[in-house]
């Protein structure tokens, strides 16, 4: 319903382990995926309180954050959706906050929010930004200080989107707030929607992989996930759970029933998707925050209610499908 937050859910510290299902070791035959792909047990890090742009330097194969646990096979994951207040990033941060503890309630340990979502998906929104110089870099982590303790309580990673001003540039970014109480700038949408180009620059191409917890994550930005390419080499560079940031106006839903499931089952990738609700002027947002397994099946969705859609996610039954479904490794150059 519009105008309305979700409940705030009675929340407790983290518990260490919570939402992470491990095995004790195995010979390290058993870790290797379809291919002989082995994952990597090298730590990845980033100082914290350090603001970082990583679009860059998490790109490809070499991926500076590499698994972190080999026996890490399952994760609980986490799509939300809440009506923001458009243009005031200040309450939207509450509101993400708010989401966060909720998640962590609940034993998750990646949280993905709307495209946006710290401003709303809002003409005149991104107009307030121009206008203010809000939000931009150099101030992105006070900002984001609520975002952050609540992220550090809840032990959960949180994507969050938002339009960032670089410079002379506005782009819709995705930005990653970890545990540790770090927010890095990760991702910024490549594919622009013509309606969208009066205010934002694309980002660099290229894929950028995260890891969660031994888990690796490649952020989305709405438009990005209708073009086949891009999922696709988010895989190639070993994404395992493909991470989009969406907000369909009413009228355009078709394009997020067919490409979301497309994606997971053309790559062998889970999908989670936080979808964004409220208005566009005076065209209503859709929500539809989903988690989709490898094959393009509903683990957990919501509709247009505020809240969280919870799913764990199963690493081995992602190499099952990918040794039994091989699109994904068949596909030409």
């Amino acid at each position: 319903m519009a105008g309305r937050r979700p409940a705030l859910v009675g929340h407790r510290p983290a518990r260490r382990g919570r939402g992470v299902r491990r095995r004790h070791p195995r010979p390290a035959a058993a870790h290797r995926l379809p291919g002989g792909r082995r994952r990597d047990a090298r730590r990845g890090g980033r100082p914290v309180g350090r603001l970082r742009d990583v679009a860059g330097d998490l790109a490809g194969p070499g991926l500076a954050g590499a698994c972190q646990d080999p026996c890490v096979t399952r994760l609980l994951v986490a799509a939300g959706q809440a009506v923001p207040v458009n243009g005031d990033p200040a309450a939207n941060v509450a509101l993400a906050a708010d989401l966060t503890r909720q998640a962590g309630a609940r034993g998750v340990r990646l949280l993905v929010l709307p495209e946006a979502f710290l401003t709303g998906y809002d003409w005149a929104a991104f107009d307030r930004v121009r206008e203010s110089g809000q939000p931009c870099e150099e101030t992105l982590e006070a900002l984001t200080e609520p975002l952050r303790l609540a992220a550090a309580e809840a032990g959960c990673t949180v994507l969050v989107c938002t339009p960032l001003l670089r410079g002379e540039d506005m782009r819709l970014t995705t930005l990653v707030v970890r545990p540790g109480g770090t927010v890095e700038a990760a991702y910024d949408k490549q594919h622009v929607d013509r309606l969208e180009l009066p205010w934002f620059t694309p980002g660099p191409r290229g894929p950028v992989v995260l890891d969660v917890e031994g888990v690796k994550v490649a952020p989305a930005i709405c438009y990005d996930s209708r073009f086949p390419e891009h999922a696709a080499a988010a895989a190639a560079a070993g994404a395992e759970v493909y991470a989009v940031s969406t907000a369909y106006l009413e009228g355009s839903t078709r394009g997020r029933a067919v490409s979301l499931p497309a994606r997971a089952l053309d790559n062998g990738m889970f999908v989670v998707a936080g979808a964004a609700l409220g208005t566009c002027g005076d065209r209503p947002i859709t929500g539809g925050s989903c988690v989709l397994d490898p094959e393009g099946h509903e683990l957990a969705a919501l509709g247009t209610e505020p809240g969280l859609a919870v799913a764990e996610i199963d690493l081995d039954l992602l190499a099952e499908v990918r040794a039994r479904q091989t699109m994904h490794a068949d596909r030409l150059g």
